[in-house]
């Protein structure tokens, strides 16, 4: 008998401005049945976003005790705040077999590809070129010079990681990008059944 019992997870990663949200969105259209992990956060919330939809927003002091209580799948300190992926709602989700998609940074992937490998496929995001990723960090005024540059050259430390994810996807053209998004969240669930199938196991015994 084959069977699946738990779900999947798709990681994105990528440098801030490259795009994932906006690709997302698209996304999402096509796909069915999955749950979008919200980060939690010590930066402050910008302009429209929304606490517990774009993420939850906490001080660095709640964070801390979160940590100390083991209740994160991982997290990172990014610029001088920190991300964190809460356990809870995770192992909720795969429980339902969803697609649980992450938005994390390559620290995150590096973690989390430890504790739960067998049910991942990566994505590294990025644009064609630096000068580009500077163009739409400077485009969307969300941010200061100096952030930008700190942005810039986290990306540039960013890019060196990217082999070690499943895909790449080159964030050039938004419906192409969004066509190969579809398509590899697609191929994630595929992965992750095959992770659970007992027809080895029946056919050893046969």
């Amino acid at each position: 008998m084959i069977t699946q019992n738990k779900g999947a997870i798709l990681i994105l990663s990528g440098p801030s401005g490259c795009g994932k949200s906006t690709l997302l969105k698209e996304v999402y259209k096509d796909i069915s049945d999955y749950y979008f992990s919200i980060s939690t956060t010590t930066r402050a919330s910008r302009e429209g976003e929304k606490h517990g939809v774009d993420y939850y927003f906490v001080s660095k002091e709640e964070f801390e005790k979160d940590i100390e209580a083991g209740n994160f799948l991982e997290y990172a300190n990014v610029h001088g705040n920190y991300y964190g992926t809460s356990l809870k709602p995770i192992m909720k989700a795969l429980h339902e077999n969803k697609l649980v998609i992450f938005d994390i940074d390559v620290q995150g992937h590096k973690i989390v590809r430890k504790k739960l490998n067998d049910i991942i496929t990566s994505v590294f995001i990025t644009t064609p070129s630096l000068k580009e990723l500077e163009f739409r960090l400077n485009n969307r005024s969300t941010d200061s010079k100096e952030v930008i540059q700190k942005r810039i050259i986290n990306a540039q430390e960013e890019i060196k990681s990217f082999l070690k994810y499943d895909y790449l996807i080159i964030n050039d053209n938004l419906q192409e990008a969004s066509k190969q998004l579809v398509s590899i969240a697609n191929a994630a669930r595929v992965k992750s059944k095959l992770s659970s199938l007992t027809i080895i196991q029946d056919w050893l015994e046969a």
